[in-house]
């Protein structure tokens, strides 16, 4: 029978009753330690006990789309409604000279559900058989789109409705409140009158329901095709006048308080709806991770260490963190002020009670250092007034793969600017490849192509070119004088590769800007290039309201680029 040994602490034990009590041994020279570094030195200065603030709110209610130059017209915004970031950046669906089959058959199948759940189900062979059913692919889309585009569309044709085309068809009609209209159209005139009323409570919900599924952009846009940037303006209206914040170089995807200036002197024509505010507070102090303690025999947390940030002799702003963080961390007091998002804020006044019982009034910066206060922290630049501002911005979003993406380099050696479209959105919606397209089109154009005997054919050794070819997805960029400017004017180069120079390769994506002259600055092509995107993004306002549109992002590119482009080529013949 083996035998077990169990080992347990008891505190009850004489022997270790000198380590629990701690006892010192010199308490005289802790004391002289605490004298040495200053904890029994006192101030005739009390800490804040209470506060008092007094402020001025006002909502954002103007919105003005495009740079200020444009002198766009503005129209209302309303924050609690919509994010900025959903307002500025959407576009329309409808956009582009190339239609999206995957949203408007999506569109029009939601359409056929809703007509079945209202009882006018039995109307979908009427609908099908109309000038609004998806129509078949074209002759001219046959020999031009990608293989998935064309199965989606050859499946899903006749067999749903175009929705995007049903919609801006209906679109004048229920804004003079007259569906009943469409059964004057053939073949709806041959819908009974029983179910006419059910078609057009269907029709009324199904457009409801598509004016709040995609967010689209109205026009002007916010989008600026020759900086590839967003800009616009809010404004709202404060006792002190009208305040404008613009936001001229939007172009990240993000939005904050940084992003915007303030634009003295303009008038977007907000109204006022300024409320004063007066709210008392327990001031709290600052506290972050790694902030020193305020006691000397206390352990401070180790999970941020200050002494381990490296910082050479030249990194001022670095040791300036570090200084202030260490010697300043415990001077500085919260005072919790709720604002609802999209609010012009503006403190008239700050009062302050120390445990002394002394009230103070804390005034603005600018007023203790004058206008060129060093300490400009959430201050707007050219802001007169003071403003607080808390943009209505959004928080974490989902966000989809690109659907495009644009490539702006320099070439060098052929002197011109490319747009390369490495990828643009199928009209099936989807991500299409243009490399991989182009690759597949060659490969189909060389085994259709039967090759030449040149077999004794020695008198034309070389043959001559005007120019090489590059890949149809490289537009071409040219400098062009527009006024004074220097500007990069998109340009076009003919189908040699289908064997149609008759034929001007158009893009294929919206970032290019097809079937209209775009002229970009030249400062917007550095040499190391841009990238524009294209992406879906989906987001939840604090309303719980879910959006979903699609954004452009500009970022650096990666470098300048070569096309190979030649001209005056004589290219030498292999003799078999």
């Amino acid at each position: 029978m083996a035998s077990q040994i169990r080992l347990e602490l008891s505190t009850t034990n004489q022997d270790l009753q000198d380590g629990l009590q701690a006892r010192m041994h010199d308490p005289l020279w802790l004391l002289a330690r605490q004298w040495q570094f200053g904890e029994f030195n006192g101030a005739d200065a009390g800490s804040p006990a209470a506060a008092q603030v007094v402020v001025d709110t006002t909502t954002l209610s103007r919105y003005q789309p495009g740079p200020q130059s444009a002198s766009n017209p503005s129209r209302p915004y309303a924050p609690e409604a919509l994010a900025l970031e959903t307002l500025v950046e959407g576009e329309s669906i409808a956009g582009g000279t190339r239609p999206n089959w995957k949203l408007t058959a999506e569109a029009g199948s939601h359409l056929l559900r809703l007509l079945q759940s209202h009882g006018a189900g039995q109307t979908r062979a009427l609908w099908l058989a109309s000038a609004y059913a998806l129509a078949s692919p074209t002759a001219e889309q046959e020999r031009t789109l990608d293989a998935a585009s064309l199965q989606f569309m050859h499946v899903m044709s006749r067999r749903t409705v175009d929705g995007l085309r049903l919609a801006a068809h209906l679109r004048p009609l229920r804004a003079r409140d007259a569906l009943a209209e469409l059964f004057q159209e053939s073949p709806f005139d041959q819908i009974t009158a029983a179910d006419r009323p059910k078609v057009i409570t269907a029709l009324t919900a199904w457009q409801a329901w598509s004016d709040t599924f995609f967010q689209q952009g109205t026009t002007p846009a916010a989008w600026m095709p020759e900086r590839m940037e967003y800009a616009f303006a809010v404004s709202g209206k404060t006792t002190a006048g009208e305040v404008v914040l613009a936001a001229p170089e939007y172009l990240e995807g993000r939005l904050d308080w940084f992003s915007f200036v303030a634009s003295p002197g303009q008038t977007l024509g907000a109204t006022e709806h300024t409320s004063s505010i007066s709210m008392a507070f327990l001031p709290a102090p600052v506290t972050f991770r790694g902030m020193p303690s305020a006691r000397f025999w206390e352990l401070e947390d180790g999970a941020v260490n200050f002494a381990k940030v490296e910082a050479a002799p030249q990194d001022l702003a670095r040791l300036l963190l570090v200084k202030f963080a260490l010697e300043y961390s415990n001077d500085w007091f919260v005072l919790p002020l709720e604002l609802a998002v999209g609010t012009l804020c503006r403190i008239r006044a700050l009062v302050v009670t120390n445990t002394f019982g002394e009230r103070m009034i804390i005034p603005h910066t600018t007023q203790v250092d004058g206008a060129a206060s060093p300490w400009r922290m959430f201050s707007l630049s050219r802001d007169t007034q003071q403003i607080y501002f808390l943009p209505p911005v959004l928080g974490p979003s989902l966000e989809s793969p690109p659907v495009e993406e644009v490539l702006f380099l320099r070439d060098e050696m052929a002197n011109v600017g490319w747009g390369v479209e490495r990828i643009v959105e199928s009209a099936a919606g989807q991500p299409l490849d243009r490399y991989e397209a182009y690759q597949e089109t060659r490969r189909k154009q060389e085994e259709a192509t039967p090759p030449q005997n040149t077999e004794g054919d020695e008198t034309q050794p070389l043959t001559y070119r005007l120019g090489t070819t590059v890949p149809d997805y490289w537009i071409p960029l040219l400098p062009v004088m527009d006024g004074t400017s220097l500007k990069l004017k998109r340009g076009a180069i003919p189908d040699f590769n289908a064997g149609e120079p008759h034929r001007l390769i158009e893009p294929q994506g919206l970032v290019l800007e097809p079937g209209r002259e775009l002229l970009i600055h030249d400062e917007e092509v550095p040499r190391e290039g841009a990238r524009v995107t294209r992406t879906y993004q989906y987001a939840r306002w604090i309303d719980g309201s879910t959006h979903l549109w699609v954004g452009r992002r500009k970022e650096p590119g990666r470098g300048e680029g070569s096309s190979g482009l030649q001209f005056d080529v004589a290219e030498k013949r292999e003799i078999s």
